[in-house]
C-alpha cells in the first residue's frame, strides 16, 4: 500500500491509501476510524485488491493523516461529500465503484445525491435512520465526545473517548464533522439509481433497517451477515460479499 496527499477543495490536506491495479473502488471508512483500521486492518482492501481492483481509500477530513482543522469554517455542509468530489476529480476518476462503512457510507449517499455516479455501490453497516435521520446519531456522538463518562450514555461515552484517544484524533475536528451532516430525504433516495448493495451485520441495528434502506432506493438489495457494528468488518462473509458484487 502506498500513501498520497491531495489538496482538496479548500485547501485542506487528505491523505489517499492506495492498493493494487485495475478498476478504481473509493472507499470511506467509519467515524472515529480510518481507511487502515477499518479497510486494511480486517483484510478488507487486501481482497478487493485480490479481485482485480484497485483501492482508493481516504482517511476522512478529521481522521486519520488527513487534515483535522478546529475552525467552524472548515465545515461546511457536505464537506465529506465535496473531499470525495475533489479526489475523484484530482484522479480523474470516471468509471469507478463506491464503496463506504458506516459514515463512509453516509457519505457515499450524500456524493449520490449530489451527483457522483459510480458503476456500483456497496453501502455497508448503514439502514434507513443513519441515512434519513442522522441527527439523532450525530447527538449521542457529540454527547460522547463533549462529557465521556457524564453522558446520557456513560458506556458509550466511555468508550467513544478511548477510541479518540487511541486514535489520536481532535476531538474539535470530531465535533466538525457531526456539524457537516447535511439530511437526506426519502425523495433524495428515490432518485438514486446506481445499482448498491446494503451489507449489514445480523446484530447491527445502529443505524436503522438495511432493507428498509434498500427499498428506498430504486436499484439496490440489501444482504446481512455475521456481526454487529463494531464486529462486522473482521467477519470475512463482509468481504466476500463485497467482492462478489463488484465483480458480478
Amino acid at each position: 500500500m502506498r500513501t498520497d496527499q491531495f489538496t482538496s477543495f479548500d485547501g485542506e490536506t487528505i491523505a489517499v491509501h492506495r492498493l493494487g491495479e485495475g478498476r478504481p473502488v473509493l472507499m470511506l471508512h467509519g467515524f472515529i476510524a480510518s481507511a487502515r483500521l477499518n479497510w486494511v486492518e480486517p483484510g478488507i482492501a487486501q481482497a478487493v485488491a485480490d479481485a482485480g481492483f484497485e483501492v482508493i481509500a481516504p482517511d476522512l477530513r478529521g481522521h486519520g493523516d488527513s487534515a483535522a482543522p478546529e475552525a467552524a469554517s472548515a465545515w461546511p455542509g457536505d464537506v465529506l461529500a465535496r473531499d470525495q468530489e475533489a479526489l475523484a476529480a484530482s484522479l480523474g476518476l470516471t468509471d469507478f465503484d463506491l464503496v463506504g462503512y458506516s459514515l463512509g457510507a453516509r457519505t457515499a449517499v450524500r456524493c449520490l445525491v449530489r451527483g457522483m455516479r459510480p458503476r456500483r455501490c456497496v453501502l455497508g453497516g448503514m439502514g434507513d435512520s443513519g441515512i434519513m435521520q442522522a441527527g439523532a446519531r450525530a447527538a449521542m456522538f457529540e454527547d460522547s465526545i463533549r462529557h465521556g463518562e457524564n453522558a446520557r450514555d456513560p458506556r458509550a461515552g466511555k468508550y467513544i473517548q478511548a477510541r479518540i484517544r487511541a486514535g489520536g484524533l481532535n476531538p474539535q475536528a470530531l465535533l466538525g464533522v457531526l456539524a457537516s451532516f447535511v439530511p437526506t430525504t426519502a425523495e433524495d433516495l428515490a432518485g438514486l439509481d446506481v445499482p448498491t448493495l446494503v451489507l449489514c451485520g445480523e446484530d447491527d441495528a445502529d443505524n436503522g433497517s438495511p432493507e428498509r434502506l434498500a427499498a428506498a432506493m430504486p436499484n439496490a438489495k440489501a444482504v446481512r451477515v455475521p456481526g454487529d457494528h463494531l464486529t462486522t468488518v473482521a467477519e470475512p462473509r463482509l468481504a466476500a460479499e463485497m467482492v462478489a458484487y463488484l465483480t458480478a
